[in-house]
């Protein structure tokens, strides 16, 4: 470690390093050897963020690194002193699922300032924010574009759909909105007649969609962004007594895959983030002991689409790692 990040981990305290690492990985005595990996993770209910950390694991155990794991808990200023916990711990490189752009460039500038290599996933630090090893990520807009374009071809080329947004500015947001846009404008007659925001959360995107139906008594299928809330929306349809309409969703949730099968919902875009913690883990190792130049900047996992047709099929586990089936 360089004397610029001797001097500025001198200006931490250790009272800071002792709060509140929300989740901490074991300590084997030849992992200490090696050294530690920080996790700093948005939060640990999200299947998706759940599957990504269960993949770190497994992989720094196979390699025999320690992971030190802190959960912000969807709060951006708390995710931002958890990174700066960690670097107080020295760790060796962070992998970095940060909250929010605001969490992401105050959390990758304090690594860059402590020497500390930085693995973002999921959510990009916008330009500027400061230097990474590599972004993992879906490539959201295809797999929105790919999947928008599936679902208008179930209606025919013609209809109202709604669209249940994200937590705006985020990452995934912009790229799964602009996607789902790119299809639009092959399909003049698809309306979008209602947009709202339900910040990925099934409850939100339940009582947005009840609003939503009482508007548009002519609605023909919701897109949700994510598939908490496409699963929220047609619970929403099912309590309103309305049938017909197409939900579909982007994740590719154990959850999602039984309601596709069950035929509360139509589609989900399997995203693989099991994979992408396995990645992350690797590459953060290969900049440890002095590789990683071959490390592509951005990284992009590709989707599946579930229906159907494949649900019954394809195994959850195959994305979202050995305990797919604990999360139905």
């Amino acid at each position: 470690m360089s004397k610029h990040a001797n001097r500025r981990l001198s200006r931490l305290t250790l009272g800071t390093a002792a709060c509140a690492l929300a989740l901490s990985a074991a300590l084997p005595a030849f992992a200490a050897d090696k050294g530690s990996i920080g996790v700093s993770v948005a939060d640990q209910k999200s299947l998706f963020y759940v599957a990504a950390v269960e993949g770190m694991k497994a992989e720094a155990a196979k390699l025999g690194y320690d992971l030190r794991i802190a959960s912000a808990s969807n709060n951006s200023s708390l995710q931002i002193k958890q990174v700066q916990d960690l670097l107080v711990q020295n760790v060796k490189a962070l992998i970095f699922i940060s909250q929010d752009s605001t969490a992401a460039q105050a959390g990758v500038k304090a690594a860059n300032k402590a020497d500390v290599p930085v693995v973002a996933v999921d959510e990009k630090p916008e330009a500027g924010a400061g230097k990474l090893v590599t972004y993992i990520a879906t490539d959201s807009v295809k797999a929105a574009r790919d999947l928008c374009t599936w679902a208008f071809k179930q209606m025919g080329g013609k209809g109202n759909i709604a669209i249940l947004r994200g937590v705006l500015g985020a990452t995934a947001e912009l790229q799964r909105s602009q996607g789902c846009k790119e299809a639009l404008k092959e399909y003049p007659d698809i309306h979008v007649v209602a947009e709202q925001t339900a910040n990925w959360d099934e409850t939100e995107a339940y009582k947005a969609t009840q609003n939503i139906l009482t508007a548009n008594p002519k609605l023909d299928a919701v897109f949700g962004e994510s598939d908490a809330m496409a699963m929220g929306a047609a619970k929403a349809a099912k309590q309103a007594g309305r049938d017909g309409l197409i939900y579909f969703g982007i994740d590719g949730f154990p959850t999602m895959f039984t309601a596709v099968k069950s035929g509360l919902t139509q589609a989900t875009m399997a995203q693989n983030p099991y994979k992408m913690g396995v990645m992350a883990v690797d590459d953060a190792v290969a900049v440890i002991t002095g590789g990683g130049k071959d490390i592509k900047p951005e990284q992009y996992i590709d989707t599946t689409l579930i229906t159907k047709d494949n649900a019954g099929t394809e195994k959850p586990s195959t994305y979202y790692g050995p305990s797919a089936d604990s999360m139905q």
